[in-house]
């Protein structure tokens, strides 16, 4: 399972109107809320859930990425959402450095080596130079969709 896998074009915010981790979670568990990948009546819970793993320690990983996840019983399969920002988000990130991508992911509950094997397959696509460089110029959300799509296909 890739990143073109778990995301659709509806899931994908091409501006991120957040200004921190807290904003960044929020606005993007929103948008899984608005694409239908997540209940109304889950959302706080969800945001909980999330916002506890992410107080443990930042899911800042350096490089201008935000990867944050959590498992839950709350959901069936894997779902994510993506958001760029260009002004950069302060993630409190392991480089202290803002952050420009945030992917989401939320994985059932359960499902360790799943969680495991999203959450490297992610981390790896978002460390390619190219990729990185190539969506820095993305005019939309179905661009970035074909960029993800693209680059998560390179094994």
């Amino acid at each position: 399972m890739n990143l073109g896998d778990i995301l659709s074009p509806q899931q994908i915010v091409p501006e991120l109107k957040a200004t921190n981790r807290w904003e960044a979670i929020d606005e993007l568990i929103g948008v899984l809320v608005s694409s239908g990948r997540i209940s109304v009546e889950n959302r706080d819970a969800v945001t909980a859930v999330v916002k506890k793993r992410e107080q443990s320690m930042s899911t800042g990983i350096g490089f201008g990425i935000g990867i944050p996840h959590a498992s839950t019983d709350l959901i069936t399969e894997v779902v994510a959402a993506f958001g760029r920002s260009k002004a950069g988000v302060n993630f409190d990130a392991l480089d202290n450095q803002p952050v420009h991508l945030v992917t989401l992911f939320l994985v059932p509950q359960g499902q360790f080596q799943k969680h495991l094997h999203t959450l490297a397959g992610i981390a790896k696509v978002l460390r390619k130079e190219e990729f990185l460089k190539s969506l820095e110029d993305a005019p939309d959300s179905a661009a970035i969709m074909g960029i993800i799509r693209h680059y998560s296909a390179l094994r």
